[in-house]
């Protein structure tokens, strides 16, 4: 390898603030006793490619739980960065200016991993960033597709009757003869380059974002106790190498 050609700097981050309010503190909330947390953080750990992984917490039991896995937690988030109204952009470039004051030295790419998606794994994070690096896209966003929730599918309920909500549903069409196919954001990975984060202000770019496909049962996003135990029964196929179909 030339020791000329620069090597990415790559900053990974997870937000985890402690006060949500459909479960308390879900961040380590365990699913198989284990937080929900330290599962994005076992799997940034294993990146090749990230410079920096932190967690960005305004919560003191939270920044315990991510350094007991390993996870940077070098600060606490300000208290006006972690209310309820609060975005996730702002903590972001919060992250990002504490990181680069402390090493002296800007980063090239950021990649949000969220804690409420515990099913991504290492290939998901390291195949995003590779990607983004490769299209010189804004971004690379996690979707998966939606299935029984095709816009088609969808309904508005007028006058006490169903009616399309925005696209018309072909008569007795079946969910496969749906087109096009519609995606989601699945809500597990945001990688970008800095200069979209910090100078357009924004996790998706003004013009360029790419997906990143997610298979149906990795794209939980664990927000209700019901999602925690859809969650516990996956994680648990998957540790058992079973075949697991959503």
């Amino acid at each position: 390898m030339d020791k000329h050609i620069k090597t990415p700097r790559i900053l990974g981050m997870t937000l985890a603030r402690g006060g949500s309010k459909s479960v308390p503190l879900k961040n380590i909330r365990p699913i198989l006793g284990v937080p929900l947390l330290a599962y994005t953080i076992r799997e940034a750990l294993k990146s090749r490619l990230i410079s920096d992984y932190i967690v960005s917490t305004d919560d003191p039991e939270i920044q315990r739980v991510a350094l007991e896995y390993g996870a940077q937690a070098p600060f606490l988030r300000p208290a006006h960065l972690a209310t309820d109204t609060a975005n996730s952009l702002d903590p972001m470039q919060h992250a990002v200016r504490w990181m680069e004051d402390r090493e002296g030295v800007p980063y090239d790419y950021v990649i949000e991993l969220m804690a409420t998606n515990p099913m991504k794994t290492v290939e998901d994070i390291d195949g995003s960033l590779q990607k983004l690096m490769e299209t010189g896209a804004d971004s690379v966003i996690a979707v998966h597709e939606l299935q029984d929730h095709h816009p088609m599918r969808i309904k508005k309920i007028i006058d006490d009757r169903i009616t399309d909500f925005c696209l018309a549903e072909p008569p007795n069409a079946r969910r496969q003869d749906l087109s096009p196919k519609a995606y989601i954001r699945s809500g597990a990975i945001y990688a970008m380059r800095r200069d979209v984060l910090m100078v357009q202000d924004c996790r998706y770019g003004s013009y360029d974002s790419r997906p990143w496909y997610l298979a149906p049962e990795k794209a939980v996003n664990v927000d209700t106790v019901a999602d925690f135990l859809l969650a516990e029964i996956l994680i648990k196929h998957r540790q058992e190498g079973a075949e697991c179909v959503v």
